[in-house]
């Protein structure tokens, strides 16, 4: 009798024991972004592995709940909405806009962001180490400086640069003040055409090529990103010289560009959010910024857009593609 009780106490304790480790709340990050722009997509890929490198497995340890807006704005807010009403422990935010949403949504939620240009217009701070208490991450801010001398080095003889831009993205009004100021120390007349959403894209292209400029400097921004082979195809038709803002563009049919490796900025935020997991204060994190610069050159879209790289560059370049990997435009 007395063993039957024992073993029936020790099946009672092993059945609450379950059901209280089953019960218990794993960790939850909420990781969201504006849209499906290469960047983007990226950056998350890179976060996501940075956890698993450091044994954060979905389902065992932590908990992921991954949502992308698909370009609606309106959406990015009750996606950061939600995650506060779920409790989330962590937000990590992808893009100017997600950060802007996460922000508003909660001052007390540790936040971490990636790919934002200038967190500092996005409400986040003022400097890298006076910030919201619970704001921390890695700034994307690009190599736009770098890349206007580059273009220039290529084109010597050019006078008018073109772009489109998005003016109801932060980043991308921050990027066409830089790019004006850039151009203007190599004495170059910036014509910019604004669009307000994605199916513009290729009209504004046209536009742009109509405007008579010598090279297409398009800025990053998510909207275009995203679209970015709408760009490509209308200068690869028309021949005419386009330089990304980002290194995936160079894939799509930029005969070059200089960006940041975006996957190694998605790791390096993760990295963050491990440091927070295990007890750091967002507040003694500073923003961090990206610094080395790497090359991208795509050799086809070169000899369509009548562009030739010397030796010396073809040389310097980190990556060089020898073929555009978009759709046909026929």
């Amino acid at each position: 009798m007395k063993k039957a009780l024992y073993l029936l106490f020790i099946l009672l304790f092993s059945f609450f024991s379950c059901q209280k480790n089953s019960s218990e709340k794993l960790y939850t990050i909420g990781i969201f972004q504006v849209n499906d722009a290469p960047t983007l997509n990226t950056a998350v890929d890179g976060f996501i592995k940075a956890l698993q490198d450091h044994g954060m497995i979905q389902g065992e340890n932590v908990t992921l709940i991954i949502k992308n807006a698909r370009g609606d704005i309106s959406e990015v807010q009750k996606i950061a909405e939600g995650f506060v009403e779920s409790e989330v422990d962590l937000i990590a935010a992808f893009s100017t806009p997600c950060l802007q949403a996460a922000i508003n949504a909660t001052r007390s939620i540790p936040i971490v962001f990636s790919s934002v240009a200038n967190p500092y217009r996005a409400g986040a701070g003022t400097s890298p180490s006076e910030h919201l208490s619970n704001v921390t991450g890695v700034s994307s801010r690009g190599p736009i400086k770098e890349s206007l001398y580059f273009l220039k080095e290529v084109l010597p003889g050019i006078s008018e640069i073109g772009t489109l831009w998005t003016p109801s993205e932060l980043n991308s009004e921050y990027y066409l003040e830089i790019t004006r100021e850039v151009a203007a120390e190599l004495s170059l007349e910036v014509k910019a055409v604004p669009i307000t959403n994605s199916s513009e894209v290729l009209l504004s292209s046209q536009l742009l090529i109509s405007k008579g400029v010598d090279a297409i400097y398009q800025i990053s921004d998510n909207t275009i990103n995203d679209y970015f082979e709408a760009v490509a195809r209308v200068a690869l038709d028309n021949e005419v010289p386009l330089f990304g803002g980002f290194l995936l563009s160079v894939k799509q049919g930029a005969c070059a560009a200089l960006g940041w490796d975006f996957s190694k900025m998605g790791y390096k935020v993760g990295e963050i959010a491990l440091e927070v997991k295990n007890g750091k204060d967002p507040a003694e994190i500073p923003f961090q910024y990206m610094k080395e610069a790497r090359l991208y050159i795509n050799m086809e879209a070169a000899a369509k857009q009548r562009v030739k790289f010397s030796e010396k560059i073809i040389r310097r370049a980190d990556k060089k593609f020898d073929s555009i990997e978009i759709a046909s435009s026929e």
